[in-house]
């Protein structure tokens, strides 16, 4: 007697294109854990450039590396928060029932699975244990981003104590992220925002705030700090 293998329900991307035309909820095989890996029962993702930039398939070289009529991976997303179902051989530090976070991206996994699904796969090595005081939601939503913005300022930039930072989209995904970690690590920070955003920058820390719609009189004070003159 043969034993189907278990599914899943999954977001499946059937060819380039708007999303409303080319991706559709379906049924697909469950991924299983190779060694060192994690299956996780997916909880929150979230949406990156890569996610977008491969359902539309555009700049069109792309498609020389994810497939040329369709992607050869069929399910998006990389950031993940969720459940721990199941370990690989080799997985010491993580068990079922943790909660975490992390990312595919980049992984040494065997698996094709994407995040936009109930399960995903994931590299042991690419999650940690989720902090009981964040949301699934919040801990996908920080993943790209975060690790983006922690590159940029701690490893890239070196910001430290007395440090004076200048945070352009201080409002957006990456921008709010290096805001809070540029403060963290003590930096003076000058966050560039439009005037809806204004409040929201300040409330991460920002100690300036530069309009960007306003006029240029707005910013010569904090201007003036950066470049020594008018």
């Amino acid at each position: 007697m043969t034993i189907d293998p278990p599914t899943m329900k999954a977001v499946i991307q059937h060819g380039y294109g708007a999303p409303e035309r080319v991706l559709r909820l379906g049924e697909t095989a469950r991924p299983s854990p190779g060694a060192g890996d994690v299956l996780i029962r997916v909880r929150a993702t979230s949406v990156n450039t890569p996610d977008w930039a491969t359902v539309a398939g555009a700049p069109y070289i792309l498609r020389v590396q994810s497939g040329l009529r369709r992607p050869k991976h069929p399910i998006r997303g990389s950031d993940v928060a969720g459940v721990v179902e199941a370990v690989g051989a080799g997985v010491t530090d993580l068990q079922p029932g943790d909660e975490v976070l992390g990312s595919l991206w980049g992984g040494t996994s065997g698996s094709q699975a994407g995040t936009f699904a109930q399960y995903t796969v994931a590299p042991a090595s690419q999650l940690v244990k989720k902090p009981g005081g964040l949301s699934f939601e919040e801990a996908a939503a920080s993943v790209m981003t975060g690790l983006t913005a922690l590159i940029a300022m701690r490893d890239k930039g070196q910001v430290h104590p007395g440090t004076r930072v200048l945070i352009n989209g201080a409002s957006g995904g990456v921008g709010t992220m290096a805001v809070q970690i540029a403060k963290s690590l003590g930096a003076e920070v000058t966050g560039v925002c439009s005037t809806r955003n204004v409040e929201l920058v300040r409330s991460l820390g920002a100690h300036h705030v530069i309009d960007y719609t306003g006029t240029p009189e707005g910013c010569w004070p904090v201007c003036r700090g950066w470049h020594g003159q008018r």
